[in-house]
């Protein structure tokens, strides 16, 4: 069994040797010997670590994570604390929240690149600033008045 100390460790990980010791003290990784006063760790540790930065990119707390993991620390879905429908529901969230993002990067584009001299007198501001916004209340007070002809 090759063995990786927390130095190399955080270096592998870009994760500070404290966060490392952190995630240990949770429960969310193991070390398994120690070399002097510095602990090492199993290779696959490197595997968990990426599985923890996953979890946490999206969006789920320590503690879910750890709920993903069995008693050897390995991954175990779906478990009973975070069923496959939490994940799908997850899933959702991050796609609603990647079409927002991505709405807000077309409307700092075109703020960048408009050249008209008040983005407020810009129907394409005005649109994009309205598909951008958060709830669909807020988007109508930005859509245009209705015309009278």
């Amino acid at each position: 069994m090759s063995l990786i100390d927390i130095g190399a460790l955080a270096r592998a990980s870009a994760l500070p040797t404290s966060t490392l010791r952190y995630y240990e003290d949770l429960g969310l990784i193991e070390s398994v010997a120690r070399n002097g006063l510095r602990r090492q760790y199993r290779e696959d540790t490197l595997l968990q670590l990426a599985l923890i930065a996953l979890g946490k990119g999206a969006g789920f707390s320590l503690a879910q994570i750890k709920a993903m993991f069995d008693q050897d620390r390995q991954p175990d879905l779906p478990r009973p604390g975070l069923p496959r429908s939490g994940l799908l529901q997850r899933a959702e969230e991050l796609d609603r929240q990647a079409r927002r993002l991505a709405s807000l990067s077309k409307l700092l584009r075109h703020v960048a690149e408009c050249p008209a001299p008040s983005h407020l007198e810009c129907a394409r501001f005005r649109k994009l600033l309205q598909a951008a916004c958060p709830t669909p209340a807020l988007a109508r007070l930005l859509a245009p008045a209705a015309r009278k002809d």
